[in-house]
């Protein structure tokens, strides 16, 4: 079993903290299966653009998702040389991100190079067709609405801010986090709808759902894209986060629709 990054410098008052949906995802990404997808994916002969593959975490929270997977490139994708970068809309979450990395970096051998965490809304900093893996535990809860993101390259100072607006202000941070709006699904919609610019040509990414998202759904709508993607679920939690039972699914662009198709790749969930 591959390590779990330390989290314990993050503050819980306005960052995500690792929970059921982050494990979920480490474990689906360390089974032997996921392993020996990827080191096949990202072999340097698979690809006519970079060898080192380029892995984005779409709001990383506490950054225990990228940490893991920069921390143990070389047992993930076969070789140390790759690059990782995360994104967040929270500030606090940026940082504490980079710490993270670099906790999970100390008296590790193996580990790939990370190249920070920006502030962003999603991919908007990122250009097209960069990135080779994207992994993103979205806001998934059902909510009325979705928060307001804050303003980006905005500072915040909370040394001369009263205890109840800096709580107002944490609790907003936090909201971010969770709530998905309609169907849980307004920000994971945004995202979904941003994949196939956004990936390679080997591009995989890696999105986590909850049941009340309605996954077949999304599963239709990804195979509407077209015979070059495909989707399946690789990662289930059953009923161990209770109503939300989380799910897994890779979303991958092929080259061969028809080899695919044979092989049983396109699945719902």
């Amino acid at each position: 079993m591959l390590p779990t990054p330390s989290t314990a410098h993050v503050d819980p008052n306005r960052i995500y903290e690792p929970a059921e949906d982050s494990y979920l995802l480490l474990d689906t990404l360390s089974t032997a299966s996921e392993i020996q997808y990827l080191t096949e994916r990202f072999k340097p002969e698979q690809t006519s653009t970079s060898p080192v593959p380029l892995v984005l975490e779409v709001g990383t929270g506490s950054g225990v998702i990228i940490a893991f997977i920069s921390a143990n490139a070389q047992k993930l994708f076969g070789t140390a040389d790759v690059l990782s970068l995360g994104i967040d809309i929270n500030e606090y979450a940026c940082h504490a991100t980079e710490e993270t990395v670099r906790r999970a970096y100390e008296d590790v051998q193996g580990h790939g190079i990370n190249i920070g965490a920006l502030q962003a809304d999603l991919t908007s900093a990122i250009k097209s067709a960069v990135v080779d893996m994207l992994v993103f535990n979205p806001p998934y809860v059902p909510t009325s609405e979705v928060p307001e993101a804050p303003s980006l390259g905005h500072k915040n100072d909370f040394t001369s801010t009263a205890k109840h607006e800096k709580f107002d202000e944490d609790s907003h941070l936090l909201s971010l986090s969770y709530a998905g709006g309609t169907d849980g699904m307004e920000v994971t919609d945004r995202l979904l709808h941003q994949l196939p610019q956004l990936l390679s040509e080997r591009g995989v990414a890696y999105v986590l759902l909850c049941q009340q998202n309605k996954p077949n759904e999304v599963v239709k709508r990804i195979q509407a894209w077209g015979p070059h993607w495909a989707v399946m679920t690789v990662g289930r939690s059953g009923k161990a986060a209770g109503w939300e039972k989380l799910q897994v699914i890779r979303i991958w662009r092929i080259k061969d629709a028809k080899t695919s198709k044979q092989s049983g790749t396109i699945n719902s969930l």
